[in-house]
């Protein structure tokens, strides 16, 4: 009997195991299980809830790929993919937020200096708005007074309570719930809300600066911001060059830094009004130049270069040199323009109501919410692990602030940035729902229409949910390789 018993007890134990795992395991099955497996299903037929209801009885049809075939046809599939993908350009400006707030929160609580050095600015500068408003009343005073003395109030309150005050600030938006965060931006970008009543004084000086020195700000602008992006682009063409004379760099890397380079450019074509297939066709016409320019030259082939190798690196650069090059392309773009748009004034934006200005708005407003989230965390986490003796040893080395961030710090946390970037790329691809339905309904014109709202209006407002679930799954076929590509090449890097 005791032998049964001991044969019998793995057995109960199972049983046990499976009876305290039964509600998640069928909620997962019923909840997500069933319903994947079920739009698959329905992405292959033409499922229409305004003829398949208990009203109309229509025959359900196989359609096979014609619903993707469809959607790839369709006229604003590629417009709302260009949004999703120009809405994540914020990412790399997010993950560079989030260091640099764990970098301050860090330096608040281990630098008495820092610290005492905030409590007596925010006390002058309380003493001097306070005097200011005492003269001149609270309205030549503002919202600049208001946002400075909230300012000067809550840094006077991190530097007294040793940086906990900041974590929590910082935190603030992550707990908060989204709605309610998209309801009060709303009202923040308002024509006549508190943004716009802050910038219209700076944008009246601006203006008139402008219009003192329309000439100046005419090619000045453009000329430096080209500057610098050529600059940034002879850069690249010269690493790609090296990387490939040096062995480290296959053709497939070589290829992915030029069309990094394409990025921009075809969205500056596009922005002076140039045809589609000229936004498209010049840039991937100089990226196949350059890249027989480069691949050409023979060299001997170590063990180092491979098909892939180089590819993480070019991953990680693409994060943060499209975003910067597109950011100069458009000083570029309207750049010349500021004199004529000085002349009659530069009125402050109607950040939701206009086309150009409805997907910047979005992308500010995801930026505040990013910097404080759970990235900042992870990279305090990450900071703390960094073993002190590195930085002491580069002390005495004589290394700079500069040179300890470039060579210990960063290096340091490259697994959590690469963790932070891969999650960053997933929620970019799949989000902009909540924002675009609450803020926006989707416009003006469909300028802040996401995959993910876009699948909603199909699905859910439309009615066609074997079109609808077509569409998520290529989302989803996106995510997947996009994900793929980031473990299969950007962890090189987080590992090394």
């Amino acid at each position: 009997m005791s032998g049964l018993g001991k044969r019998g007890s793995p057995r109960r134990r199972l049983v046990s195991g499976i009876a305290f795992l039964l509600p998640n395991i069928l909620g997962f099955a019923a909840f997500t299980l069933v319903p994947l497996v079920m739009s698959f299903g329905i992405a292959f037929t033409d499922w229409d809830t305004l003829r398949h209801n208990i009203f109309r009885h229509e025959t359900l049809r196989f359609v096979g790929f014609e619903n993707f075939s469809w959607l790839f046809h369709h006229p604003d599939f590629l417009h709302y993919l260009g949004n999703t993908f120009f809405l994540m350009l914020g990412l790399p400006f997010a993950i560079a937020g989030s260091l640099g707030a764990a970098l301050l929160l860090t330096r608040v609580s281990h630098r008495p200096v820092a610290r005492r050095g905030a409590f007596i600015f925010a006390t002058l500068f309380l003493t001097g708005s306070g005097l200011l408003l005492r003269m001149g009343g609270m309205s030549q005073v503002g919202v600049w007074f208001i946002f400075g003395v909230l300012a000067a109030v809550s840094l006077v309150a991190g530097v007294l309570t040793g940086g906990s005050v900041y974590r929590t600030l910082f935190y603030l938006p992550n707990f908060t719930a989204g709605v309610a965060t998209f309801v009060l931006w709303k009202k923040l970008y308002n024509p006549s809300g508190p943004i716009n009543a802050a910038l219209g004084p700076v944008l009246d000086g601006f203006a008139s600066v402008v219009r003192s020195a329309p000439d100046l700000f005419s090619w000045g602008v453009p000329l430096a911001c080209g500057v610098v992006a050529a600059a940034l682009t002879l850069w690249q063409l010269w690493r790609l060059r090296q990387h490939w004379d040096d062995a480290t760099a296959g053709p497939v890397s070589v290829v992915s830094g030029l069309l990094m380079l394409a990025v921009p450019v075809g969205l500056q074509l596009h922005w002076l009004g140039l045809s589609a297939v000229t936004a498209v066709g010049g840039p991937l016409g100089v990226v196949l130049i350059g890249a027989v320019l480069i691949l050409k030259r023979p060299r001997r082939w170590g063990p180092v270069c491979a098909r892939d190798a180089g590819l993480s690196a070019e991953i990680a650069l693409a994060l943060g040199l499209v975003p910067l090059l597109t950011l100069l392309a458009v000083g570029v773009t309207w750049g010349s323009r500021l004199p004529a748009l000085a002349a009659v004034g530069l009125p402050a934006p109607n950040w939701l109501g206009d086309y150009d200005w409805a997907k910047p708005a979005i992308m500010i407003m995801g930026l505040w919410a990013a910097i404080g989230s759970n990235n900042m965390i992870l990279y305090l986490a990450g900071l703390s692990n960094i073993p002190p003796e590195l930085y002491e040893a580069a002390d005495m080395d004589g290394a700079s602030p500069l040179q300890r961030f470039w060579h210990i710090t960063w290096p340091q946390l490259a697994p959590v940035t690469f963790f932070i970037g891969v999650m960053g790329v997933i929620y970019g691809l799949q989000g902009g729902f909540e924002m675009a339905r609450v803020m926006t309904k989707g416009g003006p014109a469909g300028s802040t229409t996401t995959l993910s709202y876009f699948i909603y209006i199909e699905g859910f407002e439309t009615g066609r949910l074997g079109y609808a679930s077509a569409a998520a799954w290529v989302l989803f076929a996106l995510v997947f390789i996009l994900s793929l590509l980031n473990f299969r090449f950007g962890n090189r890097s987080a590992n090394d």
